[in-house]
């Protein structure tokens, strides 16, 4: 009878402590000082190019495999980059602004992975959640892992998140004013 009340409370003790310490994965957090994220938007006449800073992020992974990722990025840090004086400082205020990003109002963006699949070694195709001025829609793109570094190009629809300005997809008749809804990420990371 002993041994058999001993059995039982070894086996509940041993059940709560599996269920208390979910196994999340290796978290690895993002060195932000030494990452880097570059954007660049299209517009009919050209491009305009720049870096925006990483506020916070992580990488988890399950032994080699990438399993998931979150990050934070700081909007009031768009900096332009092919512009010098006046004209730099007109474009990064106005990108900062309510007719595009609205920094002063949502200060952060964020980027939760919701899935990741390999594609080989080193690849994944993952899908996100997005969150730009608060709203949060579904982003897919491709990450690339190499050691304790790693890239992605992501393709964002700034239509998608009630960034209007210049769009061709909310105004008519813009002419060579139009610019593009669609611009780049391109995120190199250090871990």
């Amino acid at each position: 009878m002993k041994k058999s009340i001993l059995s039982l409370a070894l086996a509940v003790i041993c059940s709560l402590g599996v269920t208390a310490a979910p196994i999340d994965g290796d978290k690895k957090e993002v060195k932000t000082s030494e990452s880097k994220v570059t954007w660049k938007g299209y517009k009919v006449t050209g491009s305009h190019t720049g870096t925006i800073n990483l506020k916070s992020g992580s990488l988890v992974f399950d032994g080699d495999k990438l399993t998931g990722g979150e990050f934070v990025v700081d909007m009031t840090t768009i900096n332009t980059t092919d512009l010098e004086g006046e004209y730099k400082g007109k474009l990064d205020g106005h990108l900062k602004s309510d007719d595009f990003f609205g920094a002063e109002k949502h200060p952060t963006s964020k980027l939760v992975f919701t899935s990741s699949k390999s594609f080989n070694k080193n690849s994944y195709t993952v899908t996100g959640d997005l969150t730009i001025k608060g709203i949060t829609k579904a982003v897919t793109f491709v990450v690339s892992v190499y050691g304790n570094k790693a890239t992605a190009t992501i393709k964002i629809d700034r239509s998608k998140y009630d960034v209007k300005y210049g769009s061709g997809s909310f105004f008519e008749n813009l002419g060579d004013k139009t610019i593009y809804d669609e611009f780049d990420l391109v995120v190199d990371l250090v871990f």
